[in-house]
């Protein structure tokens, strides 16, 4: 529950953003009485609860990606007139195109997507040139030796930051401004083409970046009320898991890493580093669309603004 400020009562929830969510609101918050009715142990494992599931809604794109990469691994027929990567193709645009109709993804989210996806693809594009990975199957729908579907994986990570977003109810403290972040993020980017023919500069791109977020702090609602953390740690946190997702690709064959052409080995941890750069390149990217608001310290002024520039606080 959110306060206007003139003192009433006001319901919000972010589930009234996504259609097939809105109708269990009302029997959500009175199960959410029942419960915080038995005490603060079974508050809090149903927060615990919310944030599971607010999680699973948010990765709705990114787990609908990794089912297909694991179901057409195990069950695709390897003799079909559809390869393997034109049907990832297509089921990742069916899937895009669903979530869209019914509501479940709003169009500034595919704005973000689309964004994504070409930001994606054309490093794809690169990379598969340089013999960093390949994609071993052949396919009709790639440009230069890179199936389209890989945009959709690199654009999923776009799709959950800006779900978590507004699920979340994303506030901030000491936010850098974007007149900062950008120009970052464009360096990061840069980083991954330049570093191939000059010395790479991931570590001077690590310390900005510690510099830049180092002290800010997302607020984050579960329930009733916000929680904090330090968003650098979020960074870190998402980048392990797109690690994770990495090791499922790898394993499924959709590609592989130069090292694992003889066989599959897990992704070697270094590369988390690699993953939680593109991580900034993401969030600043979904930061274009979803501003970040101030969480504000005063008990009076419950009602959050938004944050063109960097936070004074």
């Amino acid at each position: 529950m959110t306060w206007r400020r003139g003192g009433k009562p006001e319901e919000t929830s972010a589930a009234r953003l996504w259609r097939p969510l809105s109708r269990f609101i009302t029997a959500e918050a009175d199960l959410g009485a029942r419960v915080a009715a038995k005490g603060p142990a079974a508050a809090f494992a149903y927060e615990f609860l919310r944030f599971g599931v607010k999680q699973g809604w948010a990765c709705l794109f990114g787990g609908l990606m990794c089912a297909l990469l694991i179901g057409t691994h195990l069950f695709y027929p390897a003799h079909a007139a559809l390869s393997r990567y034109d049907f990832l193709t297509l089921a990742a645009v069916a899937i895009q195109a669903a979530l869209l109709a019914l509501r479940m993804e709003t169009w500034e989210e595919a704005k973000v997507i689309a964004l994504y996806h070409v930001v994606g693809t054309v490093m794809e594009i690169f990379k598969t040139g340089v013999g960093s990975w390949i994609y071993p199957e052949e396919s009709l729908l790639r440009i230069a030796g890179v199936p389209l579907f890989t945009g959709f994986m690199y654009a999923s990570i776009g799709s959950y930051i800006a779900r978590v977003w507004r699920l979340f109810d994303f506030r901030f403290k000491r936010h850098p401004s974007l007149m900062f972040t950008l120009p970052l993020a464009a360096a990061i980017y840069a980083n991954f083409f330049a570093h191939h023919y000059m010395p790479d500069l991931r570590i001077a791109l690590f310390a900005v970046t510690a510099l830049l977020f180092g002290r800010t702090i997302v607020h984050f609602k579960v329930w009733h009320t916000h929680r904090s953390m330090p968003l650098i740690v979020g960074f870190g946190l998402v980048a392990l898991f797109i690690w994770f997702a990495e090791n499922i690709g790898t394993a499924t064959r959709v590609w592989i890493y130069p090292s694992q052409a003889a066989g599959w080995s897990p992704v070697a941890f270094a590369k988390l580093g690699s993953w939680f750069l593109l991580m900034i390149v993401s969030y600043v990217l979904v930061t274009l669309v979803s501003r970040p608001r101030a969480m504000r310290e005063a008990a009076s002024a419950t009602e959050p603004v938004s944050m063109p520039a960097a936070e004074s606080a």
